[in-house]
């Protein structure tokens, strides 16, 4: 449902003169924020090492480059690294352009590039297409480089998917639930990018993707409650908007619990995890406990420390521990 309250003028003047030259890169990338790629690369690599083969393993030849163990397994974590940051910049910047008109009129938002006017339309479409473009050139690495097609052949789905977020708040309050699953998406899509059999052999990796997605789901409710009334004002669906505060803050802690069990799931199906995961498991739970006392006790004033910063450490913790036990063990 498109809003119907608040429609923005199209023809509208910008209220800044946009950036040019590299300045417009610069903006874009502020605008952006690309250190919250933090938030779904830690799992991204988590999956990757989830699906490396056995000591050992024989590798099927193929592709341009003929590398074996460590030195491979280097240059796949390098395209998957890289992979990650395009598929971000371009999720992001079709969110910058799909909402240009609403950030502009909710005050919260109204600074962002775009709607402001900072960064021109043409030239965040312009970016979005390169950033996709590299995408699938990267994805296309796997095949060329390492003889695996399966990153050509997903990479438009994904980029498809990617997309979808930006535009869900305007038919369905499951919003949240989309943009966790567009995160979730990075183990998986790892995991296939290393070894397209790891899906079969590590059922494990479809769990570590549904904590993702409810953890995910879960902050972005949170989020959303800074826009409740410009949400519901707007026509907007959100479950802040649909339900208010405390229900929400409600539904954001089931969500969170949903997590930490499929963590928990994650550590009993994968063998190879061990007591380093579980410490991580741990320190993840405690984290998300201090992150819903530290929004109960100082609402919206303590988002910054709850959003971004307790998330930040969640991810790196449970990323690096699960390495770890997988490397070590």
């Amino acid at each position: 449902m498109a809003p119907q309250s608040h429609a923005a003028d199209p023809g509208a003047a910008p209220s800044a003169v946009p950036a040019q030259g590299l300045d417009r890169l610069v903006v874009a990338a502020t605008d952006i924020k690309l250190s919250h790629s933090i938030f779904a690369l830690p799992f991204a690599v988590l999956g990757a090492f989830m699906a490396l083969p056995a000591p050992g393993t024989p590798v099927l030849p193929g592709g341009m480059l003929n590398v074996d163990g460590w030195a491979r397994v280097a240059v796949q974590l390098s395209l998957v690294v890289i992979c990650m940051v395009f598929a971000r910049t371009w999720a992001m910047l079709i969110n910058r352009i799909a909402d240009w008109r609403l950030d502009a009129m909710n005050p919260r938002t109204a600074r962002r590039a775009v709607a402001s006017g900072k960064l021109a339309r043409t030239d965040a479409i312009a970016m979005a297409v390169a950033s996709a473009v590299a995408f699938c050139l990267c994805c296309a690495a796997f095949w060329n480089l390492l003889g695996n097609p399966w990153p050509t052949y997903l990479c438009l789905p994904v980029l498809a998917w990617l997309a979808v977020y930006s535009y869900a708040k305007r038919f369905t309050l499951l919003c949240h639930v989309l943009l966790g699953s567009a995160l979730a998406i990075s183990p998986i899509a790892a995991a296939i990018a290393i070894d397209p059999t790891a899906l079969t052999r590590t059922p494990a990796i479809f769990t570590l993707a549904a904590m993702v997605a409810c953890w995910v789901a879960g902050f972005d409710i949170i989020y959303a409650l800074q826009d409740e009334q410009f949400d519901r004002q707007s026509g907007l669906h959100s479950i802040p908007a649909a339900l208010g505060p405390r229900r929400s803050a409600w539904i954001s802690r089931s969500l969170h619990l949903l997590a930490i069990a499929a963590l928990l799931a994650t550590l009993r199906l994968d063998p190879r995890l061990g007591v380093i995961f579980g410490i991580g498991i741990a320190l993840a739970a405690g984290l998300l406990v201090l992150e819903h006392v530290v929004l109960h006790r100082r609402g919206l004033a303590g988002l910054p420390m709850a959003f971004f910063t307790i998330n930040g450490v969640v991810s790196c913790v449970v990323g690096a521990a699960g390495v770890a036990d997988l490397t070590l063990g």
